[in-house]
């Protein structure tokens, strides 16, 4: 197949989320040879990353974006808001979590992100990340060695289908009771130094994963320098010599994944401590040569406070319920699947209805998961639906890319990056 049609490449999406195995299969395969032809290359950002480490550029955050449903019609939509800004470094992501509750395994993901490069006539690297490979805190107490070899095996997995960045987040286990920062986050750099050391063992020849890790929980108390050192301290003990580090540090800030949801579904308003960011950033570059500091839990942010990311030298901003907001309150999103949907929260998720919460908040926090058990019926939304849903996100992450300063940035990712 040395070349196809829109209408085939759309054809072969289809064939390869909801196709038969063998159909899924040469599908996915075709996307992918397609995609190579094209020059579209699923790459690591670690040569970027160590530029910024070593202060070779500065003054852009780098979005990671977390596409929940609907992957290869929204994937479409910030290649050509990519491609009109002249945009460099994106990353594409899904979190642990993510993957469980919308359906979509790492192979079908990445080459729902490939074929939308592809229709869209994009080519260079794609920045695959899996994002929050995350500890679960009562599967590693029950059983640690089971816990981190379903990690691994998710690893494999990914690594396997061009995720070439990789997020381990053992946040998680981080154990504030403890009486110094160090034994704080003693669980912690034992499982991010190991799960290091793992990738490094899987990672393909002539490819540097990037590896980020994390040193608080979002959603929990702020991070501060003295906690990346206790880290850093503690992980590169136990990563020995010879070992390629971390590219990057997830910090917390004051924000929360998804937002604080008010008893009438809507989002209160956050204070981001920028120069809390700016400081581990800026640490983590100075003292252990990484590219910087991470920002999760961001996307419903106000539109104002994007601007301060750059400045606060965060090498990375993580992106994911504002666009899936955008998704489920567009007056295009038909209001009989939504009111379906809804129905089918409260009846199969009644009880993860905490004490206290309205409908409202209840519906918000797990309306995630429709991506997943209607995900047959969001991907078949009515073409006009879909093209105006499109517009509107494509505008969205045009206005996001300019304020994080990664329009005309195509330049700097030839110069550091090697797939």
């Amino acid at each position: 197949m040395a070349s196809a049609s829109s209408g085939e490449i759309d054809a072969l999406v289809e064939n390869a989320v909801f196709g038969a195995d063998t159909v899924r299969e040469s599908s996915r395969q075709k996307i992918r040879q397609l995609a190579s032809r094209q020059g579209i290359v699923p790459s690591s950002i670690a040569g970027l990353y160590e530029a910024a480490g070593k202060r070779l550029y500065n003054g852009i955050t780098v979005p990671a974006i977390n596409i929940r449903g609907m992957t290869y019609p929204v994937a479409r939509t910030v290649f050509r808001a990519a491609l009109k800004d002249k945009v460099g470094p994106f990353i594409f992501e899904i979190a642990r979590s993510e993957i469980d509750y919308t359906a979509q395994r790492p192979d079908e993901y990445a080459t729902c992100i490939l074929a939308a490069a592809l229709r869209e006539g994009f080519s260079g690297p794609v920045f695959l990340q899996g994002d929050h490979f995350q500890v679960n805190l009562a599967k590693y107490s029950s059983d640690p060695q089971q816990e981190l070899n379903s990690i691994r095996e998710l690893v494999r997995e990914a690594v396997s289908a061009g995720f070439f960045n990789i997020d381990i987040d053992a946040s998680t286990i981080v154990d504030l009771e403890k009486p110094s920062l160090g034994e704080e986050q003693e669980k912690n750099c034992r499982v991010t130094a190991d799960m290091t050391r793992f990738i490094r063992e899987v990672e393909p020849e002539g490819i540097t994963i990037s590896v980020g890790g994390e040193i608080g929980e979002v959603g929990g108390r702020n991070s501060t320098v003295d906690d990346l050192k206790a880290f850093m301290t503690g992980y590169l003990r136990l990563l020995g010599p010879g070992v390629r580090g971390l590219s990057k540090i997830s910090v917390q800030t004051g924000t929360t994944h998804g937002g604080v949801v008010l008893p009438d579904g809507s989002i209160a308003s956050v204070s981001i401590a920028f120069d809390t960011l700016k400081d581990l950033s800026r640490a983590a570059r100075k003292e252990y040569g990484m590219g910087g500091a991470v920002q999760h839990g961001a996307s419903t942010l106000p539109d104002d406070a994007f601007d301060l990311f750059p400045g606060a030298d965060a090498l990375e901003v993580h992106l994911a319920t504002g666009f899936q907001n955008i998704i489920f309150d567009s007056p295009y999103f038909p209001k009989e699947l939504m009111d379906t949907i809804s129905r089918h929260l409260q009846d199969k998720y009644a009880d993860e209805m905490k004490q206290g919460d309205t409908v409202e908040q209840f519906l918000y926090k797990t309306r995630k998961k429709a991506f997943g058990d209607f995900k047959k019926e969001i991907w078949g939304l009515p073409a006009e639906n879909l093209r105006e849903i499109g517009d509107i996100l494509e505008e969205r992450f045009s206005l996001l890319f300019h304020k994080l300063k990664v329009d005309d940035t195509v330049e700097l990712v030839k110069r550091f990056v090697n797939h």
